[in-house]
This record gives C-alpha cells, sequence and structure tokens, in this order.
C-alpha cells in the first residue's frame, strides 16, 4: 500500500504556488474534484429538496449522497448523520438539545486536552442548569489524560463525558473507547470531538464507544462544515427548539433552515477523494478508505519521524511539547528566546506556512503555562520529506 504523492499533488491546484503547507490542523488544501462538485451543484438545475422537479430531485439527491458518505466514513446509519455549520456551531446545538434532559444536582466531565469548542458549549450549557463540572486532568510529564483525576471526577451523578479523540495542538490520542466504557458503566452519554482524529485515521463510532461524535470535513479536504454522527433511535429521544413548519424526522429536525446543497456535494466528493489516496481493489467505499487511510497513515508517520530527528538535532533552542506515546502528526513547539510569530513570519518569506497561536485550545495552553503563541506543524497526506526538510532548514537559519 503506497501514495502516489506526484499523481496526488497534482490535484490540488494551490500546491502549484510552491507553497509547502503545514496549517493542515487548522484546514487543509482543496483538491480540484471537490472544487468541481460544489461548483457543479451550484449551477444545477437546482431548487429546494423536493420530489417533482429535476431541479428538486437534484438536491435530494444531494442530502442522500452526504449521508451515505459519512455513514461510509464514520461507520454509521446515513439516518444519523448531521449536517451542522461547523462542528462547534453543532456542539453548541447539541449540548442544549442535551442540556434539557439534566437537573440540578447532575454532573458532567469535561477535558483539560480539549479544543474550546468541546468545552465552552457544556460549560455554559451547564452554568444555565444548575449542573457542576468536573475535569480531566492532564498529565505535564507525557501530554496524556490523567485517567487517575477521569475516576475522581465520574460518579453515579455523571450524566455526559465530553472528549476529544485527538488534540488539536499536542496530537495527544486519549483511550476513547477505555473512557467510554467506564463512562457507560455510571450511565453517561460520551461526546467525542474527532475533528482533528478524522483527519488522520480511518473513524469507527461504534468501535470508539461514542454516543455523539463530531468532525469537520475541511480538515480533511473537504469544504467548511461540520458532521456530527449518532444513533437514529438514540436522536429521536431529543427534541430540539425548532420552526412549527420544519421536518421533525431524523435527522432532518437538527438541521435549521434550508441545507447548503454545494456544501453538502463538496462534503461527500472528499470522502470519495479520501476513498482513492491509494487507489486499489476494494467492493465497498468503506473497504477503499480503510485501504487509502491505512496508507495515509504510513506516510504520515514516516514524516513525522523525519521531522522530530531534525528537530531532537537543533537542541535545546527548541520545545517540543507533543510527547504522547499515541499522537497523531501534529507537532507542537516554542523556540526558546523568541516570538513563535516572528518565527511563523520569518518561514512564511520562504514559502513554508506554519502557523502560530493557541489555536482555540485554551485549556492545554493553560495547563503547559504557556501564556505566549506556540508553532504548531501539522502533516497531511500531500506533504513531502522535501517539505519537511525546508521547515527545519528554515527554522535552523531563524534560530
Amino acid at each position: 500500500m503506497a501514495i502516489d504523492l506526484t499523481a496526488l499533488r497534482a490535484k490540488f491546484p494551490s500546491l502549484a504556488a510552491g507553497l509547502a503547507f503545514f496549517d493542515g490542523p487548522g484546514g487543509t488544501q482543496t483538491p480540484r474534484p471537490v472544487a468541481d462538485a460544489i461548483a457543479a451543484t451550484m449551477i444545477g438545475p437546482l431548487s429546494n429538496r423536493g420530489t417533482v422537479s429535476p431541479s428538486e430531485l437534484n438536491a435530494e439527491r444531494v442530502v442522500t449522497d452526504f449521508r451515505a458518505a459519512y455513514a461510509d466514513l464514520l461507520n454509521m446509519p446515513a439516518s444519523g448523520i448531521v449536517h451542522g455549520r461547523s462542528a462547534t456551531q453543532l456542539t453548541y446545538d447539541f449540548s442544549r438539545h442535551l442540556a434539557k434532559t439534566w437537573s440540578a444536582g447532575d454532573e458532567i466531565v469535561l477535558s483539560r486536552l480539549d479544543h474550546d469548542a468541546n468545552v465552552r458549549p457544556w460549560v455554559q450549557a451547564a452554568e444555565h442548569a444548575g449542573v457542576t463540572v468536573r475535569w480531566i486532568e492532564i498529565l505535564p510529564e507525557t501530554m496524556e489524560l490523567d485517567l487517575d483525576s477521569y475516576e475522581r471526577a465520574l460518579t453515579s451523578r455523571t450524566r455526559l463525558v465530553a472528549v476529544t479523540a485527538a488534540s488539536n495542538v499536542l496530537g495527544t490520542k486519549p483511550p476513547v473507547r477505555r473512557i467510554a466504557d467506564r463512562a457507560h458503566e455510571v450511565g453517561a452519554l460520551v461526546y467525542v470531538d474527532g475533528v482533528h482524529y478524522a483527519a488522520h485515521h480511518l473513524v469507527d463510532v461504534p468501535a470508539l464507544g461514542a454516543d455523539l461524535f463530531v468532525c469537520s470535513p475541511y480538515k480533511f479536504f473537504g469544504p467548511h462544515c461540520g458532521v456530527l454522527a449518532a444513533a437514529p433511535e438514540f436522536l429521536e429521544t431529543l427534541r430540539p427548539d425548532k420552526l412549527v413548519p420544519s421536518s421533525n424526522a431524523v435527522p432532518e429536525r437538527f438541521e435549521f433552515g434550508t441545507l447548503p446543497y454545494e456544501i453538502l456535494a463538496g462534503a461527500a466528493a472528499a470522502v470519495d477523494f479520501l476513498a482513492e489516496l491509494d487507489p486499489g481493489t476494494g467492493a465497498s467505499r468503506r473497504e477503499r478508505l480503510t485501504r487509502s487511510l491505512g496508507s495515509t497513515h504510513e506516510h504520515e508517520l514516516t514524516l513525522r519521524a523525519r521531522l522530530e530527528e531534525g528537530l531532537e538535532s537543533l537542541g535545546d533552542a527548541v520545545t517540543l511539547h507533543s510527547k504522547a506515546s499515541d499522537r497523531t502528526p501534529t507537532l507542537l513547539m516554542t523556540v526558546e528566546g523568541r516570538d513563535a510569530r516572528e518565527a511563523q513570519a520569518h518561514l512564511a518569506a520562504r514559502g513554508v506556512v506554519a502557523p502560530a497561536g493557541s489555536f482555540y485550545a485554551y485549556e492545554p495552553f493553560t495547563a503547559l503555562k504557556l501564556e505566549d503563541p506556540a508553532l504548531r506543524v501539522g502533516l497531511a497526506a500531500y506533504n513531502t520529506s522535501d517539505e519537511v526538510a525546508r521547515f527545519l532548514d528554515g527554522l535552523a537559519v531563524f534560530l
């Protein structure tokens, strides 16, 4: 199994600019097939969904294809796939839906490892409902979750555990299934932020033990939107506030207003694109996704090893904060005595895109006691060994 990097990169018009993009955790570049799917849908013919005219049927087909694509990607029923403007918006929506089922005295458990999109909506919903928030802490020596603190936080009153499947800044991948199994033992639901995880691994929502799982297609070559997956029978138990005439069916009852059909088409095209990263035989799209994402994982691990080897050679001038034993190819680093934003500007002048900031990871940055921006380098399927060398050479000159 292998990816033909030359053929793959030729499908990304933006790569022709000669830039080396290491900002994938904030959003990957877009391949031509995804853009073509968006354009083809927009020029239609296209109307609101219906069953009469060709333009109505086109809209209906786009929605059906979108749900089928993410059912295959996430290993969930198509009727459990919900579209949202973003993962943040979906989490805010479902925090309100679920908070309706909470009572004063209930508790929820959150993680210090998480992006704020899987923290603040729950904190605010808990405040409104009079619910106590408890925390899973980070072990500073490994940047992994402290599972002893999780055991202390979990009680018979826990109603929800929200946790990331992979940190968007440190790359740390917590043992989600272990966390989910313990939550289920006390009758709690598990909400998993898979935004960063889904960009690097084949997702199996049931295997993770997640009751609700959210991801963002623009992290894996798609357009800007969010996708939530949950068992349809569970979604049937939730009653969101909605317009009276709008559908009460699942999953439509959670999608407010007219759907952006062109975005759905692009998001579905991104799944098909992922399935063909390593072309080969496969009877189903899920099988092709398994093959392609397996090859992507191997490619990214090889590049990560090369990157870490190069950073180690720079000595104490660079501090690498990503050190969990199980993590994605995303590295967070600080430069001794220098502002990471200066490093970002220096690299950008050399055609290397590596952003500096805190990346909405408020809790991890607080736990790390990082008050200044840090440099984040994220690898994607289209990155090359030569690009890694360009980054390392540029950083060495900066130092």
